[in-house]
Formats: structure tokens, sequence, C-alpha cells
């Protein structure tokens, strides 16, 4: 269907992360999955060409552009390559946010030119270990001692933290017996910071270029000038850009979505099952035209939620209508999909058995689709 969310500036953006995923993504991703990692030397190269850039201001090396659409566009190119970039996604759509809306003058000075060039990597560490999705439960805590903070506490399921130089860290910095989201802040930890240690680096069922990795912080002594604004506001902070973060994940969904509709179509017309092509079975047919049609309802719930974002009016439960919507239908299409390929769905050297596993857990981070049903029920009155 026809789209009218990107300009003649957007497709520009598009045709540059077309070529560079193509030339350099693709050909190293197989050695990427079994290393579990990204290299930093991709992060390089997209930083010299301003990919990584566009929503930080000129003075510091970006672009100026804080346009969420040209996030979008590297979601749909690396999608439509059937490789990820997911964590260049966590860094763009979930952490740059808190640089940008937080940091002050001299910390924009200190970061910003190493995070536009893809020479400063970064993570956030919200979740603890036995805590899931109530931030309101941090443990991890912050005391203050003169010019710095002691911070102590454990962190799991962190994105990007292997190779992450900043790590923004939410700690208790105080406690409120009343009101539990109370007393939160947003501290920077640096790499190399005494006390500051990576623990296992996680082994997902999915998502395998992601790494994921815990955190613990021994004492670890950070300066004041490390915090992100006020002293115990995280809570409302992390609020504020949770429909940015839940829209990235869908944009994700419905773009992984297409790509395995277009890979199965490409197989069932080649693949034969009693010496007729796949495709020319009735059921074949009837299963590619449902998806399309799931696709492509997710796709106009996701256009117009981005305009709303970029106009700032995008509420957060809309936004969780657009991932409850778009991850649940990731989760069809791509089964189903699957289904198409026979045994052969199966095997890893196929993407679509990857499209299958990376598919799970968007239905479970930046929020369940439980919770997603929760805060819609609450928009309802319910």
């Amino acid at each position: 269907m026809r789209r009218d969310v990107f300009t003649p500036d957007h497709e520009a953006f598009r045709k540059l992360a077309r070529d560079f995923i193509e030339k350099h993504v693709v050909p190293e991703y197989p050695s990427w999955e079994k290393a579990g990692q990204m290299p930093r030397a991709t992060f390089e190269q997209l930083g010299s060409l301003g990919l990584l850039g566009t929503a930080i201001p000129e003075e510091y090396g970006g672009a100026g552009m804080p346009d969420y659409r040209y996030n979008v566009i590297l979601q749909e190119e690396s999608a439509r390559a059937l490789v990820t970039l997911s964590t260049v996604r966590t860094q763009l759509d979930v952490i740059l946010p808190y640089f940008l809306a937080y940091a002050n003058d001299e910390q924009r000075s200190r970061w910003f030119p190493g995070l536009a060039a893809g020479t400063l990597l970064s993570a956030i560490a919200m979740t603890e270990p036995g805590t899931g999705s109530d931030l309101a439960g941090v443990r991890t805590t912050a005391v203050r001692d003169g010019d710095e903070y002691v911070v102590n506490g454990a962190k799991t399921f962190i994105t990007g933290g292997l190779l992450a130089d900043l790590v923004i860290v939410v700690a208790r910095t105080s406690t409120d017996p009343e009101n539990r989201r109370a007393g939160l802040s947003l501290l920077v930890v640096e790499d190399g910071m005494p006390g500051f240690t990576r623990g296992r680096v996680l082994d997902k069922m999915g998502c395998k270029v992601q790494d994921t990795v815990e955190l613990s912080f021994d004492t670890v002594r950070v300066p004041v000038a490390n915090r992100l604004g006020d002293e115990g506001a995280a809570f409302g902070y992390l609020g504020r850009n949770l429909p940015q973060e839940r829209m990235t994940v869908a944009v994700g969904s419905v773009a992984q979505a297409r790509a395995a509709v277009t890979a199965t179509i490409e197989y069932v017309k080649e693949r034969k099952a009693f010496g007729t092509p796949v495709a020319s079975f009735q059921n074949t047919k009837f299963e590619l035209a449902a998806m399309s049609a799931e696709v492509e309802a997710g796709q106009a719930m996701i256009d117009r939620a981005v305009l709303d974002l970029v106009d700032g009016e995008l509420s957060g439960a809309d936004a969780a209508r657009v991932k409850l919507f778009c991850t649940e239908m990731q989760a069809r299409v791509v089964d189903r999909c699957l289904q198409l390929f026979g045994g052969y769905g199966y095997m890893m050297e196929y993407p679509i058995a990857r499209l299958y596993t990376d598919a799970r857990v968007a239905r479970i981070y930046a929020g369940t689709s439980e919770v997603m049903k929760v805060i819609i029920a609450k928009s309802l009155g319910l």
C-alpha cells in the first residue's frame, strides 16, 4: 500500500543505509552471529557515514535532524536484507534520547562527538534480577558522598553492555516508603571505573548478534557530574521515553514480518512438492494472501504512529496498542511462514529460522504483551 511517511531526504538516507548494509553487513553477518556481537569497527563505519548522528546537534558532529523517521529507515533496511542492527537500534532509539533530553552542556561536549562518530558505545541498565518490568522496585543504590555517588547493585539483560563505554544506570538515590517511584536517578557509569564489572554474556534463544550481559557495581564511585538530569527524577524520565521505545520494537516487528513474507514467497516459487511448485497450491496462496493483509495492517498502524511520534503527539496508550498488535502479528506471520518452508524452515541455515527465534522476544521486552493490555485497558477506563 502507498506510504506517505518519508520525504526525498529520507529516501536519500535510505539508499545510503541500504548500500552500507548490503556491502558491509550482509557478508559479515554470519561471523557476527558466531561471535555474539557486532564489532566496534562497524559502529565507527556507521558513524563516519553520518548514520548514527542524525539527531545529534551539528556542533557535536551530528546532522542536527532529530527525526525518528531516520531510525525507522535503518530498521526497515536491515530487515529487508534479513539482518539486524540490534545494538545500533538500542543506542539510537532507546539510549540516545536520554542524552539528548537531559545532558547538560558540559556532558554534551564530553560525550556527543563520540556518540555521533561511533567511537563511544552506550547501554542502559534498568532491569535487575528479580524485578523484571517493575522499575519502582530498583534496588541498586547510589549514595551521595561529596562530589561523587557510591553505586552498589546488579543489573541483568543489558543489551550492548559488553562493549559499552557509557552505561546509563538507574539507581536509587533516596527512598520514600509512601512512593516507590520517587528517588530514582540516572547515573552514567564509564568503562574502567573501579568496581564496575561485566558478568556473564547471556546465551539467548534468538537475537544472537545483540550481546546481552549481566553488570555489577561494587562501590563504584561515579562523579555527580555524570548524573543525567535532576536527582530523584528518573522514573518520570523513563516513562516519557517509553512510547518511542515501544514503537521501536513495533517497527522492527512489521519490517521483519514483511521480510519473512518476501522470503517465503521466493521459497515457495522454487520449492516443489509432488512435482509441483509449492506456490501453486491453494493453501499456500491463501496463507500468504492473509499474511500480506496482516503486514499491511501493521504497517498502517506504524506509519500513523510514527507521524504522531515525530509531532510529539503519540500517547502511551497508543504506543501500547501499536506494540501489542504488531508484535503479536509478527509472531503469527513468521510462524506461518516457517510452516510453508516445511522441514527446511527448522534449519538455521535458512533465514526464516532466525526470523522465528528473533521474533519471540518482541512480545516481552519494552513491556510484555500483558503489560500493554493493562495500559490499554486503563485508557478505556477499565
